[in-house]
């Protein structure tokens, strides 16, 4: 199935990981003094991998545009569930937002503020990145001539407001996120919420977005490490411990969550009736409060829309929603000090909202729905990572004349700020 292969990002993780036959410790160090604490030979082999500088240029951006390029199939999907939620948002503060990480850092560079690198090489890391990012961007937006959501142009495919939003924050996030690790947080949320901004501004579709992101990151990535080449050892500023891990830190996050809908049944609304459901997607927020490095207490908020089919052979043109609350208990076991795997179990409310089909009008009703699910998380610093999961949900039917629950997978990614 396709939407399997958004396990991309786990699968390319261990799969280079596999290929790494060097000797174990139990304490690895990188050459920026990145401590890393491991308990077994499996533990330090996984965390000194995760600090090689190849996996640090490439773990977020390369799954960016992979993943990117698997969803422009269900594209449609995430546009319904912007149309459904917010059909009427315009606003435009992503055109100003996708530079502000970049207009912050040169204001504390001119107050002063030290950075990572000299005015000279920062400018020219800075240059390589924005002229690998544009040239990738535009070369793209010209050859695949995807048509808009709102049918305005066909230069749709990737987003360049994502991709220069991403690329300023890790700009930023290099030169000044030594001083705290909130300031990678708070960059990278705003460049997230500049793409976000995109989607629900009808500019871009979902594999726009994340395309757009991984170019971001990677040009950066590959612009500050051409100028690391040029200018060695010259006008750089090493900073120690930039970031600690701990391997039995609580666990303790909030996560933006998305994910694609993959419905194991259907039920019937009536006795000449059946209703099922075709693939769809699903946004919210999860967070969970550890009390130890295993066990802790959270919940989620999402919304979802999920395709119609009656009776197997005839799709609606409008698509079942639920808004969904639910809270429970979330399990960690700490693979390394940056991988933990995670499982949940949660019980909650979810309310469908008043759905007209061709020949009848389901009336809104809500219930009480069951769910659980697997995860595995990579800590890419101190305070933010990335999750991947395999969710299960448990839910009551939308009609009253059934009584039959619906089995419903959901797989996808979180981007966390770990607490």
């Amino acid at each position: 199935m396709k939407k399997i292969v958004l396990c991309i990002v786990g699968i390319y993780s261990f799969t280079l990981l596999s290929a790494r036959t060097s000797a174990d410790s139990l304490i690895a160090e990188r050459k920026d003094s990145l401590r890393i604490s491991a308990t077994s030979n499996f533990s330090g082999r996984l965390d000194r991998f995760s600090s090689s500088h190849f996996y640090q240029m490439t773990y977020i951006g390369v799954p960016l545009v992979v993943g990117g390029l698997i969803v422009k199939s269900e594209d449609d999907h995430f546009r319904s569930l912007r149309n459904d939620y917010m059909p009427r948002f315009d606003r435009h503060a992503d055109d100003y937002m996708q530079y502000a990480p970049a207009a912050i850092m040169l204001g504390m560079k001119v107050a002063g503020v030290q950075s990572r690198s000299s005015w000279g090489r920062m400018i020219v890391s800075d240059a390589f990145s924005a002229i690998l990012m544009g040239s990738v961007v535009n070369t793209l937006k010209r050859t695949t001539n995807v048509e808009r959501p709102d049918g305005s142009n066909r230069h749709s495919f990737p987003s360049g407001h994502t991709a220069t939003a991403f690329m300023t924050a890790t700009m930023f996030n290099k030169e000044y996120g030594h001083k705290s690790p909130w300031i990678g947080v708070g960059t990278y949320s705003m460049a997230t919420v500049t793409g976000l901004m995109r989607m629900a501004n009808n500019k871009h579709w979902l594999s726009d977005v994340l395309t757009g992101a991984g170019i971001g990151i990677l040009s950066t990535e590959i612009g500050y490490y051409l100028a690391d080449l040029i200018f060695k050892e010259k006008g750089i500023t090493r900073f120690a411990n930039e970031n600690v891990f701990e391997r039995l830190d609580k666990p303790s996050f909030v996560s933006l969550y998305f994910g694609l809908n993959i419905p194991l049944s259907g039920y019937d609304i009536d006795e000449q009736t059946e209703f099922s459901t075709s693939s769809g997607s699903t946004a919210g927020v999860e967070g969970a409060y550890f009390f130890n490095p295993y066990i802790g207490a959270g919940g989620r908020f999402a919304v979802s829309n999920t395709s119609i089919i009656v009776n197997k052979d005839r799709a609606e043109n409008n698509t079942f929603d639920a808004v969904s609350v639910s809270g429970g208990s979330y399990f960690s076991y700490p693979l390394s000090s940056r991988w933990l795997l995670g499982s949940k179990l949660l019980g909650g409310y979810v309310h469908y909202p008043q759905l007209k089909l061709a020949d009848r009008m389901i009336s809104a009703r809500g219930g009480f729905s069951l769910g659980s699910g697997v995860s595995l998380t990579f800590k890419a610093k101190e305070h933010y990572g990335i999750r991947f999961f395999l969710d299960y949900n448990l839910l009551p039917s939308h009609s009253r004349n059934s009584g039959e629950y619906m089995n419903m997978l959901t797989l996808g990614a979180s981007f966390m700020i770990t607490l």
